[in-house]
């Protein structure tokens, strides 16, 4: 007995040939699917990656560029004026883009009104420092004169890229922002520590301690100012504005280096370590206050 297929089983060729198609079909409908499933991944996988590169970049911007802020208090004229018993003038600060507003002088009192431009890490501002603060610190409480103080920051190449005299200057401002009143002791022990040209300057802490030391008021906002370096844009446009001028009430143009030191507007052209040509010429300054002819400086001599 032979045994076979029967004719309702047997697929004929063009069937099998159909089926086969609608296999093939299936499959690539299913590629497709997946294809496009993979590509919808893909692409949002992309776009995920953009938008976190966007907001770091976005990010890295707002923390490194900081908005224009105000300089700090009670230095409206980029300097801080002490006065009668070393208290300092309150003054509101002056704001981004803003000129600086000079501290008004009478001519009438017989107050003698001195000008500072220094840099807390140079060597000859520490020089006339040491030579002349004492007798500063007398006229100062006696009222005699006034010292108006002008925080500059020159030598940052100096201090082995650790930016020293803007650190400095940034510190001295946080000072007269909260507490203006303890800048002229801060000023002193500035100079008192000065650390030498060529070294990487005082760190932040030690900073901070010499803050807390002389007795600051709000020790912890001071403290926060110079880790920030929260004046750190206002210590570069207030050098920038001394270098270029005008020096208002003055016989200078601009700030050419420092110290810088002018009596009733009369730049001291004498030696900034001898306390006797400088007492001195205060003295004959007291007498020759600066006018639009003032054009020469008084010749310091020997006190009697």
């Amino acid at each position: 007995m032979t045994h076979g297929i029967s004719g309702s089983d047997r697929q004929s060729k063009n069937e099998r040939r159909e089926a086969a198609r609608e296999k093939a079909k299936a499959l690539r409908d299913s590629q497709r699917k997946k294809d496009r499933r993979s590509k919808v991944v893909l692409q949002g996988s992309v776009i995920l990656v953009a938008v976190a590169i966007v907001a770091v970049v976005a990010f890295a911007i707002v923390t490194t560029i900081k908005p224009a802020s105000p300089g700090p208090r009670n230095m409206l004229s980029d300097g801080i004026l002490i006065g009668e018993g070393l208290t300092a003038t309150p003054t509101a600060a002056l704001q981004p883009g803003a000129d600086p507003v000079p501290n008004l002088r009478n001519d009438d009192d017989d107050v003698i009104r001195i000008q500072m431009y220094v840099d807390y890490f140079c060597p000859i501002c520490g020089q006339f420092e040491k030579a002349n603060g004492d007798q500063l610190t007398t006229w100062l409480e006696s009222g005699a004169a006034n010292v108006e103080i002008f925080p500059m920051a020159i030598l940052d190449r100096a201090s082995q890229g650790t930016k020293y005299a803007t650190r400095a200057a940034n510190a001295a401002a946080c000072v007269a922002d909260t507490s203006p009143d303890k800048y002229y002791d801060f000023h002193n022990s500035l100079f008192a520590n000065q650390p030498e040209e060529g070294t990487v300057g005082l760190t932040d802490p030690e900073l901070i301690s010499l803050t807390k030391e002389v007795g600051v008021e709000n020790p912890r906002v001071v403290e926060n100012c110079i880790k920030d370096q929260k004046f750190k844009n206002w210590v570069a446009d207030a050098r920038t504005r001394a270098q270029n001028g005008p020096i208002v009430d003055s016989n200078i143009e601009k700030i050419a280096g420092t110290p810088t030191v002018i009596v009733n507007g009369l730049k001291y052209t004498g030696a900034l370590d001898d306390a006797k040509a400088f007492s001195a010429f205060v003295i004959q300054a007291e007498n020759t206050n600066f006018n639009e002819s003032s054009t020469a400086t008084p010749t310091p001599t020997p006190a009697p």
